[in-house]
C-alpha cells in the first residue's frame, strides 16, 4: 500500500521553503507534487542575523524566529495539500529539516542547531512531524551531517546498476557536498563553501540576491594568489568524515583572506569565489572518489552555468543535471527529508556510520504527533 510523506527543507542559501509530496510504494520513490515559498527580505534577514559566527543573541528574537519559521513550515505543507488535493489525512508524516542557524560538528561540545518550531507544524497541518534529525546522529558521536547520502543510496540505486557502474552526487546548496556510491562502497561529505560565500559578495557589492548562471563572476578573471590563499584553509585537507557550515565559511573568513590580496578587484574576488566552489568540488571527487564514472549534480548550483562550465572542465567523465534522469535538482533534498522521516516512522536507522562518523546507526529525529496522534 502506497505511503505519502512530506519533506520540508530550508537550506544554507536562505532562500526559501521547498515541501515535497513523496509517495513511497515499497521501495520506489515517486515525487507526487512540489511547492516552493520564498522569504521575505525580512525573514532572510533575520535568519542571518541570528547565523552569525561568535556573535550575541536575544533569546526573544531567537524565539520569535522560531514560531515564525513554524508557521511558515506549516503553511507551506497546507498550500502544497491545496495545490495537490490531497487531503492532510492521507500524509503518514512531515520530515522538517528546519533552519539551520549553527553547526559546530568539531567542537568539544558539538551541536547543531535547526529552528522552525516542529509543535506548530504539527498543529497547524494536523499531520505528525518529525524534525530534528541531526542531533541524534552527534549523540552517536557522528557530525550530524551530511544526512542525504542515505536517500541518495536509496533512490539512485534504483537508477544506475552500481555493480556496472560508479556514481558520485554533487549538492550544491549554500555548502557543497558530494556523495559517491559504488556497488560496495558509500561515502559522503561537506566539500566546502558552494554558493554561501558568492551569494554573499553579490549582495554586497551589486545588492543582488545570487549571480544568476554566473554571468557576473565570469566578466572576472580568477586571481591565482588568492585562490591558493581560500585553499590553504585546513578544512580542504580534513580527512573524512566531516562537515561544515556557512557559520565557518562565513564573510569575516573571506574577509580576512582578501584582505591579503587588496588590488583584486571585485569581480575578480567574484570570479575567484566561483573557481574556488568548482576546485574544491573536484579535487574532493578526484581524491576520494576516483573511480567515479558520472557525476550528477543537484541543488541550486545546479543553475549556474558558469560553475558547472567550470566543474565539467576538471572532470574527465559525463557531468548530468539530476533533470537528466527524472530528478528535478531542486527537489532532491526536500524528497530526502520525507525519506528520513519515513525511516524514522518505520523504526529504522536514517544515518551512514561511513558518512558521518556515528558509532551506530541510529534512528533520527524527534516525532511530534498529529491531530490523531501517530495511528
Amino acid at each position: 500500500m502506497p505511503e505519502l510523506y512530506i519533506g520540508l527543507m530550508s537550506g544554507t542559501s536562505l532562500d526559501g521553503i521547498d515541501a515535497g509530496l513523496v509517495e513511497f510504494n515499497g521501495d520506489q520513490i515517486n515525487l507526487l507534487d512540489f511547492e516552493y515559498t520564498p522569504f521575505s527580505d525580512s525573514i532572510r534577514s533575520d535568519i542571518q542575523d541570528l547565523s552569525q559566527a561568535d556573535s550575541a543573541i536575544y533569546l526573544e528574537k531567537y524565539g520569535v524566529i522560531d514560531t515564525q519559521l513554524g508557521h511558515l513550515f506549516a503553511q507551506a505543507c497546507n498550500n502544497l495539500l491545496k495545490k495537490a488535493n490531497i487531503p492532510a489525512s492521507s500524509i503518514t508524516a512531515i520530515g522538517s529539516h528546519g533552519q539551520t542557524i549553527y553547526h559546530a560538528p568539531e567542537k568539544p561540545s558539538a551541536f547543531s542547531l535547526q529552528i522552525g518550531d516542529p509543535n506548530i507544524i504539527a498543529e497547524q497541518t494536523g499531520i505528525t512531524t518529525v524534525a530534528d534529525f541531526r542531533r541524534r546522529d552527534i549523540a552517536a558521536g557522528g557530525q550530524g551531517a551530511p544526512l542525504v547520502p542515505a536517500f541518495h543510496q536509496a533512490i539512485f540505486s534504483q537508477i544506475f546498476d552500481l555493480s556496472k557502474e560508479n556514481i558520485t552526487i554533487v549538492n550544491i546548496g549554500g555548502i557543497a557536498n558530494i556523495t559517491y556510491l559504488s556497488a560496495n562502497k558509500t561515502i559522503g561529505f561537506d566539500t566546502g563553501t558552494g554558493n554561501t560565500l558568492m551569494d554573499f559578495w553579490i549582495q554586497k557589492n551589486l545588492d543582488k540576491a545570487y549571480d544568476k548562471n554566473g554571468s557576473w563572476a565570469k566578466t572576472g578573471l580568477e586571481n591565482i594568489e588568492l585562490i591558493k590563499i581560500l585553499k590553504q584553509d585546513p578544512y580542504f585537507s580534513l580527512s573524512l568524515p566531516k562537515s561544515t557550515g556557512k557559520e565557518y565559511f562565513s564573510p569575516s573568513w573571506l574577509n580576512e583572506k582578501i584582505s591579503q590580496t587588496p588590488d583584486c578587484s571585485a569581480k575578480d574576488i567574484q570570479a575567484s569565489l566561483c573557481y574556488l566552489t568548482a576546485e574544491t568540488i573536484t579535487e574532493a571527487i578526484q581524491k576520494h572518489a576516483p573511480l567515479t564514472d558520472h557525476t550528477l549534480i543537484c541543488g541550486g548550483g545546479m543553475h549556474n552555468g558558469y560553475l558547472i562550465e567550470l566543474i565539467e572542465k576538471n572532470l574527465h567523465h559525463p557531468v548530468s543535471s539530476t533533470a537528466e534522469f527524472g530528478i528535478n535538482p531542486d527537489h532532491v533534498e526536500a524528497m530526502a527529508f520525507a525519506w528520513l522521516a519515513r525511516q524514522t516512522m518505520n523504526n529504522l536507522s536514517g544515518n551512514l556510520t561511513e558518512v558521518t562518523g556515528a558509532k551506530a546507526p541510529v534512528i533520527l529525529g524527534g516525532i511530534y504527533p498529529g491531530r490523531n496522534g501517530l495511528n
